[in-house]
């Protein structure tokens, strides 16, 4: 993999993503909506970084070469200058992502080729708001991107097929595996992790059992990494409230109608752990209370 990655966003997945990347051996270039949001975004890989280091993990000599791959620079014409990739990685609405990626197509190469990284969005429509229908595909990274292996590919109909050869190239160079899907409102990944999430909020809401117990027999019982509503929280409750409000209107299917606990919490800002609270208390670090 020679070409550049341009990833735009330095939130979550767009931090993480870099970071992945850039230990991968692909030249990184994070951008931000200006200069400083962009570095601000590049201090926090540093400081990931950082804790590697003082930790033993990453030796000085590798911490100079991932760090020499990777730089942060403003969205704008000259940004794009010699990118092949681009990776949209900004908050999960479309009013934001469509003009971000009708800029990128603007700006970029011909041949630039264009992946959002939404998890739920159809990319057919997307790519429709932004003008640049045939050229865009969905690129599913899962979070945190250095441990999860996989990445879900979503593919509109009449895609070419050497955009789907060069996603599997990236994909391949992340280090993961790639499965294609066929585009549609939560792809796949979204709409199973949301039909279980959903359902075990309904069991909560019932007064079936715990949020913990819930979360126990599906950690335990079969042998997830975290419960369906632990992994609800993680996500962000507004998020998946967003996600299951499309699906079912978009369906009409009851799997995916929104549980009335779910709106409560939102209304109320408990979120989940970005928050602090949701389904369970959280700590500014990022771990269970």
């Amino acid at each position: 993999m020679t070409d550049c990655l341009a990833i735009l966003g330095p939130g979550v997945l767009g931090l993480s993503t870099a970071q992945w990347a850039a230990e991968c051996g692909l030249e990184v270039r994070l951008l931000g909506r200006d200069l400083a949001h962009a570095r601000q975004g590049l201090e926090e890989i540093e400081r990931r970084w950082k804790g590697a280091l003082e930790r033993g993990i990453l030796s000085p000599e590798a911490h100079g070469q991932v760090r020499a791959r990777i730089q942060a620079v403003p969205f704008e014409p000259k940004a794009l200058e010699g990118v092949g990739l681009l990776l949209e990685t900004l908050p999960e609405d479309p009013a934001v992502k469509a003009p971000a990626l009708t800029d990128a197509a603007h700006w970029g190469a011909a041949d630039l080729l264009l992946l959002s990284g939404t998890s739920a969005l159809p990319i057919a429509s997307l790519a429709e708001a932004s003008q640049i229908s045939g050229r865009l595909l969905g690129f599913h990274l899962f979070v945190p991107v250095p441990r999860m292996a996989v990445v879900e590919v979503a593919v509109p109909p009449g895609t070419p097929p050497d955009l789907l050869d060069r996603a599997q190239t990236l994909g391949q160079a992340l280090r993961k595996r790639v499965v294609f899907v066929r585009d549609q409102p939560g792809f796949a990944a979204a709409r199973m992790a949301l039909a279980q999430g959903l359902e075990a909020m309904r069991l909560l809401e019932a007064g079936v059992a715990s949020a913990e117990d819930l979360d126990a027999l599906m950690t335990l019982g079969y042998g997830h990494p975290a419960g369906p509503l632990e992994l609800s929280d993680r996500v962000g409750l507004d998020l998946r409230l967003r996600i299951a409000e499309r699906l079912f209107q978009s369906s009409g299917d009851p799997r995916y109608e929104p549980p009335a606990l779910l709106r409560q919490l939102v209304a109320r800002g408990e979120t989940g752990r970005k928050a602090g609270k949701g389904f369970y208390s959280w700590n500014p670090d990022g771990r269970r209370l």
